[in-house]
């Protein structure tokens, strides 16, 4: 009976204990779940796969260090707000919040306006072969006249940077065929009125009028040449293996020269036999042009040619002195029935000599 009564006494005692431990487990799991609420949310651990997400920088795990830390140091009910964050921490929050928002930050519609404006430009610069005809070849017309119908030493009121422009822009927009063919054009038509205009010339101022005509557009290349350079080395040299000099020269040759050095020569050699029928610059001037366009010209007049360009000839003999000497003799009695006596020169440049030395010495002594 004792032995029952002490069973059940130890097992009355025991079921107490094992009430009160069930109990104390629920309280504590309720204030756990309570403090669980009140951290913030831990994110995932990290995964051995190539594919986990990247490791949060060191701004945010100290963030969560120093909001754990602010909890437990904060009032004993844990549910007031955190004190106040130091600067530090306050700086690193900043930087964390921008940070994200930088990298989020999408293209503005402003750059893409931008670009179609950019675009925009780029298609109203394009030149089209309308553009050309009835704005830029204009230009290049007039110049083109301008610089063809000059005298030596005037003055072009016109802008070489401007019309050196007008040929860059056409050629970079691949009108350079129909730009060389205007201008072989344009210098045709213009060569041809020139050639009727020395046929229509008489004969006393034929050579002059020749002279004129070839001085003033051998003149006009050394301007049109440079301003076609751009035309020159990206079109005539590559595509056509030529030289827009020489095709300008030729021009001349075939519209002009050709059709008129029958009538030229016999005039030059009757100028030859008359001296200061022309002067001697004038004939010179003719003599190296022709030799100039077309060589072979020199078989006409051979002795005429060779006044004027060395080499002509074939070495002088022995046996041909007398004749130079005679050639020679015939020069100075021409020069002496137009008024130039022998030793007037010399004579003059002695006495200037002579009254330079004077003044020297006394001013000097």
């Amino acid at each position: 009976m004792e032995e029952s009564m002490e069973e059940e006494e130890g097992g009355g005692s025991g079921g107490y204990e094992a009430m009160m431990d069930d109990q104390n487990h629920n309280n504590w799991e309720a204030s756990m779940d309570g403090y669980r609420r009140l951290l913030p949310p831990q994110p995932p651990p990290p995964t051995s796969s190539s594919s986990s997400s990247p490791r949060e920088p060191p701004g945010v795990q100290l963030l969560a260090v120093a909001a754990a830390a602010t909890e437990r140091k904060g009032p004993k009910e844990g549910l007031g707000p955190p004190p106040e964050a130091n600067g530090v921490t306050m700086m690193m929050m900043k930087s964390c919040d921008a940070a994200p928002a930088k990298a989020a930050t999408a293209p503005t519609p402003s750059a893409t306006i931008n670009i179609n404006t950019s675009t925009s430009k780029f298609l109203m610069n394009v030149i089209t072969i309308e553009d050309y005809k009835s704005t830029y070849w204009p230009k290049l017309d007039g110049a083109i006249d301008q610089l063809l119908t000059q005298s030596p030493g005037d003055y072009i009121p016109i802008s070489y940077e401007q019309i050196y422009s007008c040929v860059y822009k056409c050629v970079c927009q691949q009108h350079s065929e129909q730009m060389y063919s205007d201008l072989i054009k344009k210098i045709t038509n213009h060569l041809e009125r020139v050639s009727k205009e020395l046929q229509a010339s008489p004969p006393e101022l034929y050579i002059e009028r020749f002279n004129l005509a070839l001085g003033q557009y051998m003149g006009a290349l050394q301007s049109i040449v440079p301003l076609f350079i751009y035309m020159n080395k990206f079109y005539i040299e590559t595509k056509l293996n030529r030289d827009l000099k020489d095709d300008l020269i030729k021009l001349f040759t075939e519209h002009v020269a050709e059709k008129h050095i029958y009538s030229l020569m016999p005039l030059l050699l009757e100028a030859q036999s008359t001296p200061f029928q022309i002067t001697p610059s004038t004939m010179a001037n003719i003599v190296k042009g022709l030799y100039t366009l077309r060589p072979e010209w020199v078989q006409m007049a051979p002795a005429l040619f060779s006044k004027f360009i060395p080499n002509i000839l074939p070495p002088a003999m022995e046996s041909e002195l007398q004749q130079y000497a005679a050639q020679d003799q015939k020069l100075q009695r021409d020069l002496l029935q137009n008024g130039f006596a022998r030793g007037d020169q010399s004579r003059k440049r002695a006495g200037e000599e002579l009254a330079y030395s004077v003044h020297i010495r006394t001013n000097f002594s």
